[in-house]
């Protein structure tokens, strides 16, 4: 596709998997705050009309990271495989126009990020309490957590390997 670029080839073993094989991956969500957004940004922010506690996300963010079963926070109910997974890091960053949410972690289930920032979302607007996510965690209950946001704010920004 015209929006990707290679820079740098490197011979892989013969069962290597692009997917699979991944030791981190750092997502970035990005909602816009301003209520006229960059025309070239629109498609790729959420545009978030209301106000958000960005204070009390990042007290939710504190129990999300390490390692857990974020069976709470998976969009396939027929998830067959673990749903085990560590986060190592989330940073929420926040300007005049626009607030980012960076997720970093040894791999992500289907629709987590999305649903992690509904969740946080939701911790912003004031309608869960930030010290849930453990309670949340444990119910491993999809219909417990918050609603999958929008695709247009999610970038995936990095993969490693070892």
């Amino acid at each position: 596709p015209e929006d990707i670029g290679v820079l740098s080839v490197a011979v892989a073993a013969p069962r290597f998997h692009s997917r699979y094989n991944a030791s981190e991956k750092t997502y970035l969500y990005r909602i816009s705050k301003d209520k006229s957004c960059h025309v070239f940004d629109r498609k790729y922010v959420y545009e978030y009309k209301g106000h958000l506690d960005v204070d009390a996300m990042k007290v939710a963010t504190l129990q999300l990271r390490g390692e857990h079963d974020f069976k709470s926070f998976c969009g396939n109910p027929r998830m067959r495989k673990s749903t085990v997974r560590t986060i190592f890091a989330i940073h929420i960053t926040e300007d005049d126009k626009e607030i980012d949410l960076s997720f970093i972690g040894d791999g992500f289930l289907q629709y987590m990020v999305r649903i992690l920032v509904g969740t946080l979302i939701e911790v912003g607007e004031g309608k869960r309490d930030p010290n849930s996510m453990d309670a949340l965690i444990a119910a491993r209950d999809r219909t417990m957590a918050g609603p999958t946001a929008p695709a247009c704010g999610l970038t995936l920004m990095k993969v490693k390997y070892n």
